[in-house]
Parts: C-alpha cells; structure tokens; sequence
C-alpha cells in the first residue's frame, strides 16, 4: 500500500509517500480501506519529535473510509461498510492516540480494533469524516463533559482556524453560548463573523481583555485556552469571577508566568483536558450526524502531497482541517 512516512524528525520534508507492507487485521481488529484522512497539529509535533517516536511511522490520527476485511472476533461490521474511525484509546485514566503511539491513517490501509470503528451515514462524505474526529472529540470533553457550559453564557476561543478552536466554537454555537473568537488575521475574522460569533477580535492589535469585558460586563464565563505562554496572562485577565480556563493543550509554550494571584482573588477554576473518551467520541459524532455543528475543512490534498499538507497546517493560515484525499 500507499503510505506517508516518517523516518526521521524534521520539518514537512521528511514526509515520505512511499510503497509500504499492507496490514493485516488481527484478533478483534477491522482492515480499513481509508478514503480520508486529516492532519492535526499532534502529526506536527511527533514529525519534529516532540515528542521523538520509533520509526519508521505512518502519522495520522484521524480517518474515513470502507471496511476491507475483518479480524477474528469484529463483529457488528460487514465488508463494504463506510466507517468513521475514533482516534482514541482509553486505557483507565490514560488516553493514547492513533498515528503516535502506532501507525496511523495516512496510508491506504489501516488495521485498527473494532471498538474504534463507527459506521458512517451516507449523507457524511469521507472528507467530513476525516475531518472531525479528534478536534471535535477534544472540543466536546472540554466544553460538555469537563466544563458543562450552560446556554446564554460567554466563551472566550484563541485563535480561530485551528482545529479544536473552531470544533469549540461549532460546539458553543450549538448549546447556545455567545462566543468571542480571536485571530491575527483579518480574513478568519471576518469568516468567523459570517459563521456567527458574536465578538471577533484582532489578538495582536486589540486590547483584548478591555474588549472581553466591554461585551459581557464582567469577563467571560469559560476560555478555551490552547495557546498557552501567548495568551495565559490575557485567559486569567479576561474570565470572570468564579469563571473557568479550560486548558487542552499549549501551543506557543506550556509554562507561562503562572498568574496565581488572578486564579485565587477571582477564585477560579481551571481545568485539564486531554482528548476524550468514547462517550466524547459519540457525543462530538451526535452533534455532526444532526446537522447541529458545521465541520470546516480549509484545503484537501492528495495522499502523495502529504508534505506539502503539512506545510499548509504548519504556515498557520489554514481556517478549518486540512485533509488528505486517498485514492479508493
């Protein structure tokens, strides 16, 4: 088969497409032929070795496509099946992810454990599929399992045209909550005004804090913090007294000056999240199957062009997934 591979750490010029073994479907598990697959930042991260993983590697946690062949044991699928996979894997309190801690989905085939496959409605195309698994997965455990937010209060989302900023901003819009979203680009702002958010704001030019409280009186009731060292002071600065950070990931650096004052005079709460469950697998797949979330996707590209894939997410312009095209 077709696969994109890593054989060493680096920039996007380490991604190699090449002929690899095809893989076989063991006990309990389902051979997947993938007609999808999407990047995330997570396939930047392990590229550069951060962190550093055998090799050679297939990245890719996310995937869509038609079951091919089943292991002894897979049940509750048949050949010719269109599925949607769950790129992650509870292991008790630990969650490992596809395409980090094994090969992933950016490859023509992939041979995965039957609990993480999922049918996959045919009113979804592949690409859509591909598209929302961890973002939306990740976005829905911060925002409905971890922090329960409630219709009619205020969000705050850094950086919107990332994944899981976006799938946060899909999922506010469909339980109700006012969203301010940030970006340094006109461009995203003004889409993300088109898409409904009711407070956009330039991170590099406005005083964002001032705005934040302008627009809600008193500061917001969550942040859905992703940035870290960039925007930690501003999260503390801009929630509300007895408001939430919940925090999924850092992109800019995880240690900031901790701030701690702001977190015990405003008694806050902050929370972790870290991927999700099955549960959040089904819940983030509910909200797509109803029409209740848009999944953005920015660009698709051919399988053979997963290089210049990683180029487009790694520039930072993309405004919604990127995603790979595989040939069926």
């Amino acid at each position: 088969m077709l696969a994109a591979r890593i054989h060493e750490d680096g920039g996007p010029e380490v991604v190699v497409v090449e002929e690899v073994p095809d893989p076989v479907a063991g006990q309990g598990e389902v051979l997947v032929r993938l007609r999808a697959a999407s990047l995330n930042h997570l396939d930047l991260w392990v590229r550069k070795g951060l962190p550093s993983v055998p090799k050679p590697r297939i990245l890719g946690a996310d995937g869509a496509g038609v079951v091919e062949a089943l292991g002894d044991g897979a049940t509750g699928l048949a050949t010719g099946d269109r599925v949607v996979l769950n790129p992650g894997l509870v292991h008790g309190d630990r969650v490992t992810v596809v395409g980090e801690h094994f090969d992933g989905t950016h490859a023509e085939l992939i041979a995965i454990a039957a609990e993480q496959v999922f049918p996959l409605d045919d009113g979804i195309s592949f690409e859509t599929a591909a598209a929302f698994p961890l973002v939306f997965e990740t976005a829905y455990r911060m925002l409905v399992t971890r922090e329960a937010v409630l219709e009619g209060g205020w969000a705050l989302i850094w950086g919107i045209g990332g994944g899981v900023a976006t799938a946060a901003f899909e999922i506010c819009q469909a339980f109700g909550v006012r969203t301010i979203v940030t970006s340094g680009s006109p461009a995203k702002l003004a889409k993300a005004r088109e898409w409904g958010a009711d407070v956009v704001l330039d991170h590099h030019e406005d005083d964002v804090v001032q705005a934040v409280k302008e627009a809600t009186g008193k500061g917001v009731d969550v942040v859905v913090e992703t940035v870290g060292e960039a925007t930690w002071a501003r999260s503390l600065a801009a929630v509300r007294p007895f408001g939430r950070v919940v925090v999924c990931g850092a992109t800019t650096g995880p240690n900031p000056p901790a701030q701690l004052h702001r977190v015990w005079w405003k008694q806050l709460t902050v929370l972790g999240s870290t991927m999700g469950t099955r549960e959040d697998f089904l819940g983030a797949y509910a909200l797509v199957r109803d029409g209740r979330v848009s999944v953005h996707v920015d660009s698709v590209y051919p399988l053979r062009e997963a290089a210049a894939a990683h180029a487009r997410l790694e520039s930072g312009e993309q405004l919604g997934k990127v995603v790979l095209e595989i040939p069926g």
